[in-house]
């Protein structure tokens, strides 16, 4: 039976996206603690794949995943989900929201409520939890939590507010994470994520790195810079890309950046959840790259131009 590990425990937004993914609601589901472990799972072999949250439209990428990501060799984006956002505020049964001086949250929710919270709870503290299911384990007397609208399946807890979110648009975005394969067909509506670091600090570098995808038309939906860690002022970039690796453009866009980039980590090819397609020029279509690769080999052959 295929096994996904998943940030839990069961409840949480993403297993929300997990059963997105065609069987999983059959399939062994395994609720880990933190995204770190998720993906050691799926290295290890104890998972096929592991589901992780990766970016939301308020608070832009998460970090941890990101960076776990760049770290833990041996991966590839199989697919992402959409999920839309919103949270119940749940208190021990009996307390009001008057009572409340302690709002227990995971960083994440707690940073697309701030408005919300700053409302009707202006003076409040913040306790950091693991998940937005875990924030509502165990209330203490004063204590609220920020959780997902199906807690009352799970924790015996009172609902004092729903829909608690400063945008109603929010979504996050999620990544189901497995072993290098085969990569999913092109569909016309596709993306492609690595990571890169910069050859050096020098002027101008990072426009050099974004001009190998400026030249070819591809599209940058994502640029997210996070330190490397071995020296202050080291940075890696977290690229999505608009299209397939096997793209004309993509393509050639990821050869330039190979050469120019002293490290590049290639996350995969995937469809994208909202199966937008791409606009491109016709200098950037696929026949383009071929007429231009034809030409060229004509001059070298020695054949005269048409």
């Amino acid at each position: 039976m295929t096994r996904y590990s998943y940030l839990g425990p069961a409840g949480t937004f993403t297993e929300r996206a997990l059963l997105q993914v065609p069987g999983a609601d059959v399939a062994d589901r395994a609720p880990v603690a933190n995204v770190a472990e998720a993906l050691r799972d799926v290295t290890e072999g104890r998972s096929d794949a592991a589901m992780i949250a990766v970016e939301n439209s308020l608070e832009g990428v998460v970090t941890a995943a990101q960076d776990a990501l760049a770290t833990t060799p041996g991966l590839r984006i199989l697919s992402e989900h959409l999920v839309p956002v919103s949270f119940v505020l749940v208190a021990p049964q009996g307390q009001a929201l008057e009572e409340a001086r302690v709002v227990v949250a995971h960083p994440v929710a707690y940073g697309q409520c701030l408005q919300w919270l700053g409302e009707h709870l202006p003076s409040h503290q913040h306790i950091p939890a693991s998940s937005n299911v875990t924030a509502a384990l165990d209330l203490q007397p004063g204590q609220v939590a920020l959780s997902t609208p199906s807690i009352t399946d799970h924790v015996d807890v009172a609902v004092l507010a729903r829909d608690v979110i400063d945008n109603p648009n929010a979504v996050t975005r999620f990544a189901l994470v497995g072993r290098p394969g085969p990569l999913p067909a092109r569909t016309g509506a596709d993306k492609t994520s690595v990571i890169a670091e910069l050859p050096s600090d020098a002027p101008g570098v990072l426009l050099e790195m974004l001009e190998q995808f400026a030249t070819r038309g591809v599209n940058l939906s994502l640029i997210q810079s996070r330190p490397i860690g071995d020296r202050l002022g080291r940075y890696r970039f977290v690229l999505d890309l608009d299209g397939h690796v096997t793209d004309e453009r993509v393509a050639d866009a990821l050869m330039g950046l190979k050469r120019f980039s002293p490290k590049v980590v290639f996350l995969g090819s995937y469809a994208r959840a909202d199966a937008e397609s791409t606009d491109v020029h016709e200098r950037y279509g696929d026949a383009s790259f071929v007429e231009a690769r034809d030409w060229l080999r004509s001059l070298l052959s020695g054949e005269p131009e048409a």
